[in-house]
């Protein structure tokens, strides 16, 4: 069996944030991207969301030994979620297996409370997308993440 590997769409597209190999470009069909408010933190997370007419860009890399530990405890409020291989675009191997985190269903925060957008949280996910798919590739996240009309 050969090593799983996770989809990152956010901080985990920014290559200094971790030291996962096999890094490649990828996009899943299925989800689509915004900035939800949970009763998690004090601030808006990125998350995926389920939804049959979305695609999502970002990044696929290899967790070695299907070591997921240290992935799981740097990404505590969420959980992983395998996505199927026809919903995968990357360069590798079309069987390998992907996962993808995101925000449990019902830890949403009370929508009339304004939680805001940790702006450390967008140099990040934004430095990320600059390295892996330039300007443009910075440019369709934030075209396509929902969720903006929240304070930074």
């Amino acid at each position: 069996m050969s090593d799983p590997y996770f989809f990152g769409y956010g901080s985990l597209v920014n290559r200094d944030t971790h030291s996962y190999p096999d890094i490649a470009p990828a996009s899943i069909r299925g989800w689509r991207r915004c900035w939800r408010p949970t009763i998690l933190r004090e601030w808006a997370f990125l998350t995926a969301v389920p939804d049959p007419s979305g695609e999502v860009e970002g990044v696929i890399a290899r967790v070695p030994e299907d070591d997921w530990a240290a992935l799981d405890v740097r990404e505590t409020f969420y959980n992983r979620h395998r996505v199927p291989a026809p919903d995968t675009t990357h360069p590798l191997d079309p069987t390998i297996d992907i996962q993808v985190y995101a925000i449990p269903d019902g830890s949403d925060a009370d929508p009339s409370v304004a939680l805001p957008i940790k702006l450390s949280y967008i140099d990040t996910v934004l430095q990320g997308f600059l390295q892996i798919f330039g300007e443009d590739g910075a440019r369709r996240f934030v075209e396509t993440t929902d969720g903006w009309e929240r304070p930074v």
